[in-house]
């Protein structure tokens, strides 16, 4: 991906905040244009560029409406959709091309330092990511506003591991994930460390498809365990594959996307993003 997109989402996320906190006036492009300081025509076809949609359409997919709708579909729910699963079909299931191994107790005990791990920096559509991986898979993703705050986050996860700056096979399949043709995309391996009810947790993540959402409630009541919606949220917060694991499609039932470790901005900028894929302007 070129330079040029960390650009653009720094000024996507200006515009979707400018978006949000004026909703109820419904800004005009050219007000959202002169925000980010661009002309209203560099600014659509930048927008247009990053989302695959125009800004009036993408304000759609940021609505209470549309995501209660999105909620209350039949077809979207996680018991009763019949999915797509065809290799260029980007509403194919994420559990498809995602295999998560748990870590064995003796692979993390003492800071993990039986590991090592390779990490590297790279950019998305949504800023700059770390990424990290072990000789089995993406042990470790996340945004990285600041690469050193990033990797002592990294570090912290397992302390004693030897780090490598790396870049390696693992890392460039999964950042495929980026892109709106996921042909070029092998099965994304992933070595956790986690919990059995954490990995359980993210599994089930993995069957929500791309473009749709579900609630804390319907993920506990998915792994049969209907009290546990705190618990749950618990797990989704503990996720240590940003966007790999689709934590950012869990939403609150009335609707409103609610908070998220890296910024409501950027996942509001997810949701919008992913509903664009399966919602294309012809």
């Amino acid at each position: 991906m070129e330079t040029q997109n960390l650009t653009d989402y720094s000024r996507i996320a200006q515009a979707i905040d400018y978006i949000k906190i004026n909703f109820k006036k419904q800004p005009a492009l050219d007000d959202v244009a002169e925000k980010v300081h661009l002309s209203p025509f560099h600014f659509q076809r930048m927008f247009k560029d990053w989302a695959g949609v125009s800004p009036k359409k993408f304000l759609q997919y940021l609505s209470v409406e549309y995501a209660k709708n999105i909620l209350k579909d039949k077809q979207s729910t996680l018991f009763d959709a019949a999915f797509e699963t065809g290799l260029s079909g980007t509403s194919r299931l994420h559990d498809l091309f995602m295999n998560i191994e748990g870590m064995t107790p003796g692979e993390y005990k003492n800071g993990g330092e039986q590991l090592s791990i390779n990490y590297s920096f790279a950019e998305s559509p949504f800023g700059n990511l770390i990424v990290a991986s072990t000789a089995k898979g993406i042990c470790y993703m996340a945004f990285a506003d600041d690469e050193q705050t990033a990797f002592n986050h990294l570090q912290q996860q397992f302390p004693n591991a030897q780090y490598h700056q790396v870049v390696d096979m693992m890392q460039q399949n999964a950042l495929y994930i980026f892109t709106r043709d996921w042909s070029q995309l092998n099965q994304i391996k992933l070595h956790l460390k986690g919990t059995p009810f954490q990995l359980k947790v993210w599994e089930t993540l993995l069957k929500i498809p791309v473009g749709n959402l579900s609630t804390y409630s319907a993920i506990a009541q998915s792994i049969d365990n209907l009290g546990a919606s705190r618990a749950v949220g618990s797990a989704v917060g503990a996720n240590p594959v940003a966007f790999l694991i689709p934590c950012h499609r869990i939403i609150r039932s009335t609707g409103e996307f609610g908070q998220y470790h890296w910024g409501s901005t950027r996942k509001a900028a997810m949701i919008g993003w992913e509903a664009a894929q399966i919602n294309p302007e012809i």
